[in-house]
């Protein structure tokens, strides 16, 4: 035992002594650059910096991986303060004042335990003192029993009580002083773990420009963010952070959106696109309109459900409460049962076996790490529970349009009449639909762009709703839209174009119709176009074993053509919204747990329906999406990335679980087999905390290593 004592105190000591070491290593560091150091002493000091750089390199790549999880200084001030104000989690005032108290009864802990040596070697009557410093130290634990016990409920704190007054009656003064460093070394550890995983969890949405150079009259002025209006016009050029939401007035560039969407290919963005606050300028210059600032952004609105989701952690904290909280009658059983045979060492060692204890401090810290790890791969969870249910999802309904097809279609087939080529009766839809943004326009252009037409300039244009345009092209009439419309304007239809309609219509098909002066000539036929990341992502979900379902309102031939040739067995076609979410609750019923995947526009009910909801809506509708969980970029192989996170977060999980349970029996199997004390049950108890703080902080550190997806836990 006083071997174990020994290293314990020893460690501690060396902890100490390593702490000062960095610290005035840092002063000399900084002295350094300032050159506030004497001539002889700089050159002194970089000699022997220069003689030890070897052994350094060698040393810091094992180092960095290390250091990532305890980068964690011991020290508080300034620094500190200015990162609790960059999270704004907590208020700054208490934050400071828990943790400068923490620093205090750290230092008097040290001081206790030089106490209570000196009381047992030199003179008994400061051992007293000592005992009455550390039940000081731990009169907060003692508060939290009141508490409890005034609500009749039985907690870890009992466990934790009954343990220090042990101590202190069997006269165990130093390690009672010891138990208390280490406690609040370990409080202070997981504080400031927390608040990094949470600070790089926020992070990413973070405004970090300060000033921005708008338009005004003519000129370019450099004004604060926070000054920046709806209307104005931001310029933004390469290597800055775009730092609004607005529209493109002028301009050309390469932006990175990865930070908010997760997409890793640059996007070229022009005149009328849509840019977000938080994206990068890769090259060029944007001239950008205003839509939204500050808080209205879409970032800032991502960043707040962030915050929000985190509550899920103190779902998981109470939980793991509740797991420790049932351990305390059979631990306090066996100790008791344990004291008449072994002794009160052992009857103390079984007190501090911890079972389930850490499950409640590193349950959140997964959390924070593995929201981030989502959120870096443009993955937004909006509801936390959703990362435990994902692993239980065995039947996954796609909504067909713009989820399994894209919102826009693409031209299969031109059907020329009279004397038109397909070239020439492209040209004029083309022209008709020039300065149209919705999907049928944009699949007309494109089509028009891929067959390399010049697009003749029109007079004058006529838009009729719903319906369809006229416009005047080199002095004749262009009319472009649906039946309907041609109906409308008495144009004559030829049976064959009728049979058409009618095969079309068969097929899932549309028919855009072209007429030049009040004669029809010709149609464009379109069809949905499947996703290309369609395929292979079905694949990869009936390899999991999950079953697959399409929903759609459209007709039963082009849905189960769908169907076929993405080789999904199950569809429902001509459903309506409230019919497909009553789709959804019959297969929840039937005891399948339901994941639903759909665009987030039209199937708020669905989504609400299911136990999972996912939706591509994309980034700039994230705020009000009602999907649980929204893939940014809008790409369907993000539910690949998906799952495999949220595999690593099931396992690591289980890890923590396991770091919560095994060294309680281990120190069990101790104090019965070997005839282990106090010391040694305490050894494994603290060494278990660091081990689960380190499976926590884990994932993050292979993912900012860039040792990719699937990550591993550490195993047990």
């Amino acid at each position: 035992m006083l071997i174990q004592i020994l290293i314990l105190g020893g460690g501690a000591a060396l902890g100490a002594a390593n702490i000062r070491y960095l610290q005035n290593r840092q002063l000399v560091r900084n002295a350094l650059k300032q050159n506030q150091l004497p001539t002889k002493s700089r050159k002194k000091i970089r000699k022997k910096t220069k003689q030890k750089s070897s052994l350094y390199q060698k040393g810091k790549t094992g180092f960095l991986a290390v250091k990532k999880v305890f980068s964690i200084s011991i020290s508080g001030g300034e620094v500190r303060q200015q990162q609790l104000k960059q999270m704004g989690a907590i208020d700054d005032n208490q934050a400071n004042e828990d943790e400068k108290t923490v620093d205090r009864n750290i230092k008097i802990s040290l001081g206790l335990m030089g106490l209570s040596k000196l009381g047992s070697w030199f003179f008994a009557p400061l051992l007293p003192i000592a005992a009455a410093g550390s039940l000081y130290i731990f009169h907060p634990v003692f508060e939290r029993l009141f508490v409890n016990l005034k609500k009749q409920r039985i907690t870890t704190e009992l466990l934790e009580v009954i343990g220090i007054l042990s101590f202190i009656i069997t006269g165990r003064i130093f390690l009672t002083s010891l138990i208390a460093f280490l406690g609040l070394l370990n409080l202070k550890l997981l504080a400031r773990t927390e608040a990094h995983s949470q600070r790089q969890l926020t992070d990413i949405f973070n405004q970090k420009q300060q000033l921005v150079w708008v338009k005004k009259s003519g000129t370019e002025i450099e004004i604060p963010l926070e000054k920046v209006k709806t209307q104005d016009v931001v310029i933004v050029n390469a290597g800055e952070v775009i730092p609004v939401d607005g529209i493109v007035v002028k301009g050309l560039a390469s932006v990175d959106q990865q930070t908010l969407t997760g997409e890793s290919q640059a996007i070229e963005k022009e005149t009328a696109d849509k840019v977000f606050a938080t994206t990068l300028v890769l090259s060029g210059r944007l001239l950008i309109k205003v839509e939204h600032s500050g808080s209205d952004t879409s970032a800032a609105k991502i960043a707040n459900i962030l915050l929000h989701t985190q509550e899920f952690k103190e779902d998981l904290r109470l939980r793991g409460k509740h797991i420790a909280d049932s351990f305390i009658a059979p631990t306090l059983v066996v100790s008791g049962l344990t004291l008449p045979f072994l002794g009160s060492s052992a009857a103390m060692a079984i007190l501090w076996s911890g079972f389930g204890y850490n499950m409640k401090l590193f349950g959140p810290i997964s959390v924070l790490n593995f929201l981030h790890i989502m959120a870096e791969n443009g993955i937004l969870i909006k509801d936390g529970r959703s990362l435990e249910m994902l692993q239980k999802i065995d039947t996954l309904v796609f909504d067909k349009t713009g989820t399994l097809t894209m919102e826009q279609p693409r031209i299969s087939e031109l059907h020329p009449l009279q004397s038109f080529d397909e070239e020439t009766l492209l040209s004029y839809a083309a022209a008709a639909e020039y300065r149209q943004t919705h999907p049928i326009a944009k699949a007309i252009l494109a089509a028009a762009k891929e067959r390399g037409l010049e697009i003749p300039d029109i007079e004058e244009a006529a838009y009729q709703v719903g319906y369809g345009i006229e416009v005047k092209v080199g002095g004749v009439l262009v009319q472009a839209g649906s039946v309907r419309f041609m109906q409308q304007k008495r144009i004559h239809l030829p049976e064959e174009i009728q049979q058409l309609k009618t095969r079309c219509d068969a097929n899932g098909h549309s028919l855009v119709y072209i007429a030049v002066d009040d004669s029809l000539a010709g149609v464009l036929e379109l069809q949905p176009c499947i996703r290309p990341e369609s395929k292979e992502i079905i694949s990869y979900l009936k390899a999991r074993n999950i079953s697959l379902y399409i929903i759609s309102g459209d007709h039963e031939q082009p849905t189960r053509l769908l169907a076929e040739e993405l080789g999904i067995d199950h569809y429902y076609a001509e459903t309506l919204p409230d019919q497909k979410a009553q789709l959804i609750k019959e297969l929840r019923d039937s005891g399948k747990f339901v994941g639903y995947i759909g665009d987030g526009i039209n199937d708020a009910i669905a989504l609400k329906q299911a136990n999972v909801s996912i939706s591509l809506s994309g980034a700039s509708s994230a705020a009000t999406d009602t999907a649980q969980i929204i893939l940014m970029d809008g790409d369907l192989n993000k539910l690949k990335t998906l799952f495999e996170i949220s595999q690593s977060f099931e396992a690591n999980m289980h890890t923590n679980y396991l770091t919560s349970m095994i060294p309680g029996a281990i120190s069990l199997g101790g104090v019965f087999l070997f005839n282990m004390g106090v010391a040694g049950g305490l050894t494994i108890y603290f060494t278990a905390k660091m081990v689960g703080l380190a499976n926590s902080m884990l994932p993050l550190v292979q993912y900012e290593n860039k040792e990719y997806l699937p990550i591993k836990s550490i195993k047990i």
